[in-house]
């Protein structure tokens, strides 16, 4: 909700507004006085990084009165406020809503009883609101990620992994309770993530006897290697009469049929607090940045809406509709509709519930005797979350009949015939583990070993591969594709899964392991402006990427930095000499910390240290510098929660791509990726389309106009033209 704040009240400076804070919820404009603040650029530093809401939050029984409405018309047209930024969930909406619908007879009445004069009520004749939507259950109709939802995510992934250590140890059974009245989101997410067992969520609840299967699913995953047991289970979860199923229900039917201690672990308010994730920082920065920019422009035709998102793109939703919409769910649950349920929650949420049960499900296809052998290779850097993606093609390839077999060391591990069979029991506990237990290689065959390629893959009887990795994968699978002809063997269905730190691979927005890497950027800088609390200093701080800026400019966003250097922008010395002016001017105005991230291929010749050298030295006495090269730390780290179900997603239409071209008998070369938040495959052989292959940098990156709102809520100073940024918050971009 910080992130917010702080977008909405700098955005609207920078347009040259005056912003306001309502403290505590609607208990502010209904009882004014010092709970409406006017707010300035500094009343929202260092806030990004912090959990819950600097300007509070809190019930008021009085604002659903109408004399309650009353005053807080009275208080807004008394500030000259008639354009409103609401962050909350439904109900707090729905009291915007209702306050926006009596405004003009709460305007009349007032203006009759003289507390208002005829030039206010004149010049405040409507309430124009929008509002953005804060909730962990992530329970909205029609947007894809609600505020707080992911940072929810990763506190119950932080949970689930240490409580997997102690379940491991010794053979025992958990039951993890988490949040989700009607929504099974967190409860289902967190399953996928933390490789469960077994998840009980609102909109689907178990069949009569669901007792028994769950018992029946353990016992058969311990017989098949599991030595843990975890199931995750939703507040808000019940049986088909609608009778709720708690944790307690869980462990009295466990040790009924299994004459097992099960243990409960209640997880309740933790997963509200914390430290709010990268993406519960970045994203409700766009939001509150297209909040204020909406409201600037409103006129009083505009109608209500709620900012939220949608396929990765800002996106705005009838805030009425879109509430009814939301309130339909419960309707559903009690009339027993659960495919109405499940789909109020979008494509993807059935799909994921049921690449759950495969997952999870210790039972494998039996295999004929002419099974698929299919390979599963690394290639290029590691990247948290390669194990997870290797473990979901296992299981997902045993699940279609197949012979999975694990190729170690990548490309040269093939050439070296290190190809193993790998079983439902040898992946399990991959999915939270970090590293790349298959291990990988930047190195692959130069052309004089084609040869040997080939007969490598001919000596291991592939029928397939999936390839896990970065651009070197691609480029090996791109050269692959041209040479079929010269070496038949080359002739088998190939498909690549993007897993990159750089975040550069063609046709996918997102590469596994990028979110966790930029979460370890962002706690890291928040430790590093910490660090500068007692003194007047510069950090220079340097991300990995090549010559990819997502991590340096996604570093920037969440970590509110000041300037951001970028490979696609370059740089230059006047820009630097332009830049440095500005620093002096931010440290004589009683600045304490001047932040600039840099990508490593930023500039050639202008590296982090030179910065720092042209920072110090112009600076003089008034503040020093300090270079951090953050360097390798940015590969490792257990994966965070989107880069484990992003895997899951991204391996599970690897897997169908390669099931069809199996089937018709074809060798075709694929990659997949995510583009507008949809999962797609594209031919490996139209990759120079998409991204420059030398420079490994794909065409009209989708990040790059970003980089405007990094100097809108970080720069006092700037002087750009916001008119043109409307980009940001266009559904259709």
């Amino acid at each position: 909700m910080n992130a917010i704040v702080r977008a909405v009240v700098r955005t609207a400076l920078q347009l040259g507004a005056e912003p306001y804070a309502f403290l505590e919820g609607w208990r502010g404009p209904v009882e004014g006085g010092n709970l409406i603040k006017k707010m300035s650029w500094s009343d929202v530093s260092s806030t990004i990084n912090k959990g819950g809401t600097a300007i509070g939050t809190a019930r008021s029984d009085e604002f659903r009165e109408r004399s309650g409405m009353k005053k807080a018309v009275k208080n807004f047209i008394k500030h000259g406020i008639d354009r409103l930024v609401i962050i909350g969930g439904d109900g707090t909406l729905t009291g915007a809503d209702e306050l926006r619908a009596l405004w003009p007879e709460l305007l009349q009445e007032l203006l009759d009883d003289g507390e208002v004069s005829p030039e206010e009520a004149a010049t405040h004749e409507k309430l124009m609101i929008a509002g953005v939507v804060g909730s962990i259950d992530n329970d909205l109709v029609g947007t894809d990620m609600t505020v707080g939802a992911d940072s929810a995510l990763h506190r119950i992934i932080e949970a689930i992994d240490a409580i997997q250590a102690t379940a491991a140890s010794h053979q025992r059974t958990f039951i993890i309770e988490v949040m989700g009245r009607r929504c099974g989101y967190l409860a289902l997410m967190s399953a996928i993530a933390g490789g469960c067992d077994y998840v009980f969520i609102p909109e689907l609840p178990p069949a009569d006897g669901w007792e028994e299967e769950l018992a029946d699913k353990l016992r058969r995953g311990r017989e098949n290697g599991r030595r843990d047991s975890l199931i995750v289970i939703a507040e808000g979860a019940t049986d088909r009469d609608g009778t709720p199923i708690s944790a307690d229900d869980v462990q009295a039917a466990i040790k009924e049929r299994m004459g097992e201690d099960a243990r409960i672990t209640s997880l309740g308010h933790v997963q509200r607090g914390g430290i709010p994730s990268a993406y519960d920082r970045w994203m409700p920065t766009l939001l509150g940045y297209t909040a204020a920019y909406e409201m600037f422009h409103a006129t009083h035709e505009t109608e209500p809406m709620i900012i939220g998102t949608r396929r990765n793109k800002i996106t705005r939703l009838p805030m009425m509709e879109a509430i009814a919409n939301t309130r339909k769910v419960a309707e559903y649950l009690k009339e027993g509709d659960w495919d109405s349920a499940m789909a109020s929650r979008g494509g993807h949420y059935r799909e994921m519930y049921d690449l759950f049960n495969t997952l999870s499900s210790p039972e494998a296809r039996e295999r004929s005797e002419d099974s698929k052998r299919i390979g599963i290779l690394h290639a290029g850097g590691l990247a948290p979350g390669m194990n997870p993606a290797a473990r979901a093609a296992v299981k997902l390839g045993i699940d279609r009949g197949y012979t999975m077999l694990g190729i170690e060391g990548g490309f040269p591990g093939l050439l070296d015939g290190k190809v193993r069979e790998l079983k439902w029991h040898d992946v399990e506990g991959w999915a939270e583990d970090g590293g790349a237990y298959l291990g990988t290689r930047r190195t692959i065959p130069e052309l004089d070993h084609y040869y040997a390629l080939g007969r490598a893959i001919e000596e291991a009887k592939l029928d397939g591969l999936i390839v896990i990795g970065g651009f070197k994968g691609y480029r090996m699978v791109y050269e692959m594709q041209r040479e079929q002809e010269r070496y038949p063997a080359f002739k088998i269905p190939i498909v690549l899964v993007p897993a990159s730190i750089d975040n550069n691979l063609p046709g996918s927005e997102f590469s596994i392991g990028v979110d966790t890497t930029l979460n370890w950027n962002t706690a890291t800088i928040d430790r590093i402006r910490q660090s500068a609390s007692a003194s007047q200093r510069c950090f220079v701080v340097e991300t990995m990427g090549r010559k990819c800026g997502y991590l340096a400019l996604m570093s920037g966003l969440t970590t509110g930095a000041e300037q951001v250097y970028l490979y696609e922008d370059g740089v230059t010395l006047g820009q630097l000499a332009k830049d440095t002016k500005k620093m002096i001017r931010s440290f004589d105005s009683g600045r304490q910390l001047y932040l600039v991230v840099r990508n490593e291929n930023a500039s050639e010749y202008y590296s982090a240290d030179v910065m720092g050298n042209i920072f110090e030295e112009e600076g003089g006495h008034l503040f020093d510098v300090r270079s951090v090269i953050l360097g390798h730390a940015q590969q490792g780290g257990n994966p965070v929660p989107f880069d484990r179900t992003l895997a899951v997603r991204l391996v599970n239409v690897a897997m169908a791509k390669l099931q069809q071209q199996l089937d018709e008998g074809r060798h075709g070369s694929y990659h997949v990726g995510m583009i507008d938040g949809e999962i797609q495959s594209r031919p490996a052989a139209h990759m120079p389309e998409l991204i420059d292959m030398n420079d490994r940098l794909p065409y009209d990156p989708w990040y790059l106009p970003l980089k405007n709102v990094v100097h809108i809520v970080s720069d006092q100073t700037y002087d750009g033209d916001l008119e043109q940024l409307h980009i940001v918050a266009d559904a259709e971009r």
